[in-house]
């Protein structure tokens, strides 16, 4: 697996509770409801950024293992972990899992749900109340985000990055939305930038931090009261329940409202022709260039995911980050402290049937440690020299089994995994190594902002 930037990009179609043992909660002031749940986030085409264009996600590097198919993999810290950095260095993580307002619908229009306060009465979701609802709920939180000098009244057509859309999570002028969309047209973090809310009023904004794993920025306007989003999770998501997505597509029709299903969960994709995304929400719920940055909603009108790329020259092909994955940098905002990501240092493998089969491994899940490929062809080791996993112990051709003793599968990739930890966190690594079960500590590293 790779880094990756992303836009709203186009693929070539083809107060915290106390959390468990081992996580961390955010500290214990005011915040919203939202920041104190757990994320779990879910666990190739080639992609435009269709919102707007430019950041990328990336998780410890995914490589073909062994001597085998050098593997799509450049370092990346394979963990999309959501970590907080509380201020003296103390680290603040994630609390308890849960849904906020409601869990997303997983029905469609005129599917019989059972009540929940009697089983014997169904409960009927009208998709497009729903839709109504959610739309009334939520609009109001999303903004547009113009960089200075780019303009996107041109003619239908807008620049890869520079104008997109955001979603307010805290009434504090906290706003969360793609890297792509705050880059000027020299690729660079723009300088000022300009957030229009939908009931007319424009602020000045500045880039408080981007994610070093993700196609996410967070974006801060000197304002309060303002209307927020209720914040989901997306661990749950079915695939048929509905979406919606709400964004200003060609960066001109503010708050435009559309809706479709959950295609898939856990895509990979490739944008900018090297920029690997993974662990994405595909959804045929319209989405345009403009649209990046923007929220996607599930039937009670929470947030799931943050629309980031739409594959080129395809009807009904788009792609949003779980909501899970940017938890952990809402998180950190919150709280003050720079935005940062957990980095273990391997380059690995999904093991499934076919890479059992392949490998002869005897095992058909876990995360298979094996070389890969940097930028430029050239063959990398599976284990960074120095890395947290090197100074571990961890050996290319090692399979990783579990973390703290949750599972790694196709259901449960290593960096979504990952994602309940922090930087600075020790975590117990179970590996099968040969005809060997092993159990090895690891204290969880910073990822590097260049890879």
């Amino acid at each position: 697996m790779t880094d990756s930037k992303d836009q709203d990009e186009t693929v070539p179609s083809s107060p915290a509770a106390p959390g468990p043992t081992g996580m961390y909660s955010p500290a214990g002031e005011a915040r919203p409801a939202w920041a104190a749940l757990e994320p779990q986030a879910a666990a190739a085409p080639s992609i435009d950024t269709g919102a707007s264009g430019g950041g990328g996600q990336g998780s410890e590097g995914r490589g073909q293992a062994g001597g085998r198919r050098a593997g799509v993999g450049t370092v990346v810290a394979a963990s999309l972990l959501s970590a907080v950095l509380a201020s003296g260095g103390t680290v603040l993580g994630l609390s308890g899992a849960g849904l906020l307002g409601g869990r997303g619908g997983t029905s469609t229009g005129g599917t019989p749900v059972d009540s929940a306060s009697n089983a014997h009465q169904p409960l009927t979701i009208d998709e497009s109340s729903a839709v109504i609802d959610a739309a009334a709920k939520v609009s109001p939180a999303v903004v547009r985000i113009i960089v200075g000098g780019v303009s996107p009244e041109n003619g239908g057509q807008i620049p890869t990055q520079g104008v997109g859309s955001g979603v307010i999570f805290d009434s504090h002028g906290w706003i969360l939305t793609n890297r792509h969309v705050v880059r000027d047209a020299s690729g660079q973090l723009a300088s000022s930038l300009t957030v229009e809310i939908k009931d007319g009023r424009e602020f000045s904004g500045s880039v408080y931090g981007v994610d070093t794993l993700t196609d996410l920025a967070i974006v801060r306007i000197d304002a309060s009261g303002l209307p927020t989003a209720p914040i989901g999770t997306s661990s749950e998501l079915k695939v048929g329940q509905l979406a919606i997505a709400i964004g200003s597509p060609l960066g001109t029709y503010s708050n435009t409202v559309t809706s479709g299903i959950i295609s898939a969960t856990g895509r990979s994709v490739t944008v900018d022709g090297s920029v690997r995304l993974t662990n994405l929400i595909q959804t045929d719920a319209a989405i345009n260039p403009g649209n990046s940055g923007g929220p996607l909603l599930d039937a009670a009108g929470n947030v799931i995911g943050i629309n980031t790329a739409v594959a080129r020259d395809s009807t009904g092909i788009g792609f949003a980050i779980p909501i899970d994955i940017a938890r952990p940098i809402m998180q950190q905002a919150l709280v003050g402290v720079a935005l940062s990501r957990p980095y273990i240092g391997i380059r690995y493998e999904a093991i499934n049937l076919q890479v059992k089969e392949r490998e002869g491994l005897s095992v058909d899940r876990g995360a298979l440690i094996g070389p890969g490929q940097d930028a430029s062809g050239t063959t990398v080791p599976g284990v960074i020299p120095g890395g947290p996993a090197d100074n571990a112990g961890l050996r290319e051709g090692d399979i990783v089994v579990s973390i703290n003793d949750r599972t790694v599968d196709a259901e449960h990739p290593l960096d979504a995994v990952l994602a309940g930890f922090a930087p600075g966190q020790t975590v117990v690594v179970h590996i099968i190594r040969g005809d060997q079960s092993l159990t090895l500590t690891i204290e969880l590293g910073t990822r590097p902002p260049d890879l």
